[in-house]
């Protein structure tokens, strides 16, 4: 519309607003109904100007660094998956010949902090695509429309972004897609469902033959509440599990970031992997640059091996904290820990890999434990096991002061867990069953005769070993740290006196 048709609509309405209060009509609902009108359409105006400069944001402004697969460490299957898919795109010749039609999109599904996005980056590097990548509640807003706005934006601007640089293809990332991807339940229409609708019409409306072409990626760490619409082949058309690395991958991660680290002669990263059991990517790369911050603040010029089992207690646990206890309790808690690890290392000789006094988190105390080697399937005398381990804290404290404390409240937690596992795999003494017909007495039963046996067995394992227990309380409550190597010379002097 020309300015002179905007001046001619506006000076029309003014005038017949006149008339209208001069021939005695009560024009104030009028008024606040225009000025209602005016602020909702100047509101949804600036909501689009922002969608549109947020697609050129994501195109222009989060243009990754130059990152390859072999960056990416501890994900060897993923990535040959993923590269398998994204030869679709790059070998397209090749997949003329044999008829067979590209991929659409990409999911990636794991845990948080296992390497979704570095994976998505790394692909747009492989196919030498431009790369577009957006958060999923970057989608969701009060205002009906602008959600799926956005995502018109999104996918226009990576085409556009794609046909300026010269690329005949680009990547399109989405994080945390289950914000906008989630089930719908028929219900209520909302805002999120408009946007859902329009992804899926893009995606939809992704041809095999244009240029550029699009590649949609995702990541999500909950795929069971994606909606089956959005997954079903011709959309999503590979899912790729990328979960937490084993002890090779955590190894190959650590040398990765250990690359500009000065690390001191001594350090084994394959002994720093056995410790960091668990651990995600994200988690790993703390690791390493916490422990390069403790050996700062040491003023050291390297990198030892007790900054980086430091910083493995501290991700793992928290940093230290200023609680002072006295010494009662830093008894007790003594006592409960050393529990904790005389089991561990009597269950699983050698997995004790630092016992600790120090206040990190929440915890006045703490025994950090390592595997042997990474472990998938558990038997049931594994799983009993963990529960001794887990029980053997408040039985050293039955042991020598004749009470529990709170401080066991953590380990009940962890073998009430654990007997929930058995009995839903069917490892108790009531067989295969399912455990949705369980009642609350039912789950009471169980739990408690299973505790309560393996309680007896905790204390007939810990009575045997009352003189390590006062050998070990001495050393901790002075150094407060007692490693698991010493721990297991006081241990065989204490075997061999017996």
């Amino acid at each position: 519309m020309s300015k002179y048709w905007k001046e001619l609509l506006i000076g029309g309405g003014i005038a017949t607003l006149g008339f209208l209060a001069y021939i005695g009509y009560n024009i104030v609902p009028v008024l606040i109904a225009i000025a209602i009108g005016t602020l909702l359409f100047f509101a949804i105006k600036s909501r689009g100007n922002l969608a549109t400069a947020g697609g050129d944001r994501h195109a222009r402004g989060r243009v990754p660094l130059e990152l390859s697969f072999d960056e990416i460490g501890g994900q060897e299957r993923a990535k040959q998956e993923l590269i398998e898919a994204l030869d679709f795109l790059v070998k397209q010749d090749e997949i003329a010949r044999f008829g067979i039609r590209p991929l659409k999109g990409i999911l990636l599904t794991g845990p948080p902090g296992t390497g979704k996005t570095l994976l998505a980056k790394a692909a747009a590097r492989y196919t030498d695509s431009v790369y577009v990548a957006a958060s999923g509640s970057e989608f969701v807003e009060m205002y009906v429309g602008v959600g799926a706005g956005r995502i018109r934006d999104m996918f226009k601007n990576a085409r556009q972004k794609a046909a300026k640089a010269g690329k005949s293809s680009a990547v399109v990332f989405i994080d945390e897609i289950d914000v906008i991807g989630g089930k719908r339940d028929g219900g209520q229409h909302r805002e999120y469902d408009q946007t859902l609708n329009q992804l899926l019409t893009e995606m939809d409306g992704i041809h095999t033959s244009e240029s550029p072409r699009i590649l949609i990626m995702a990541a999500t760490n909950r795929k069971e509440m994606l909606d089956p619409a959005l997954i079903r082949p011709g959309r999503f058309d590979r899912h790729i599990g990328v979960e937490l690395p084993d002890k090779k991958g955590r190894e190959h991660i650590l040398g990765i970031h250990a690359r500009n680290k000065p690390l001191h002669a001594s350090v084994e990263l394959s002994r720093v992997a056995e410790e960091s059991f668990g651990f995600s990517g994200a988690q790993l790369e703390s690791v390493m640059n916490e422990a390069a911050i403790y050996a700062m603040r040491e003023q050291q010029q390297e990198i030892s091996h007790a900054h980086l089992s430091s910083a493995i207690d501290k991700v793992m646990m928290g940093e230290k904290t200023d609680r002072e206890a006295t010494r009662e309790e830093r008894e007790r808690v003594a006592i409960h820990e050393l529990g904790h690890a005389i089991s561990a290392e009597l269950v699983r000789p050698g997995s004790v890999s630092t016992v600790a006094l120090s206040p990190r988190g929440q915890a006045l105390g703490y025994v950090r434990h390592h595997p042997q080697q990474d472990q998938y399937l558990y038997t049931r005398e594994f799983l009993e096991g963990q529960i001794i381990i887990a029980l053997s804290g408040a039985a050293a404290e039955e042991m020598f002061y004749g009470s529990r404390s709170t401080g066991s409240r953590g380990d009940f937690d962890q073998a009430m867990n654990i007997v929930r596992t058995m009995v839903e795999s069917g490892l108790t003494e009531l067989g295969i069953i399912d455990s949705s017909m369980m009642t609350p007495d039912s789950w009471a039963k169980i739990s408690s005769s299973m505790l309560e046996r393996l309680m007896e067995r905790t204390k007939d394992v810990l009575n045997g070993h009352r003189q390590l227990f006062l050998s070990s309380l001495d050393i901790l409550l002075t150094e407060e740290t007692l490693s698991g190597e010493r721990f297991r010379e006081l241990m065989r002097e204490d075997l061999q006196s017996a």
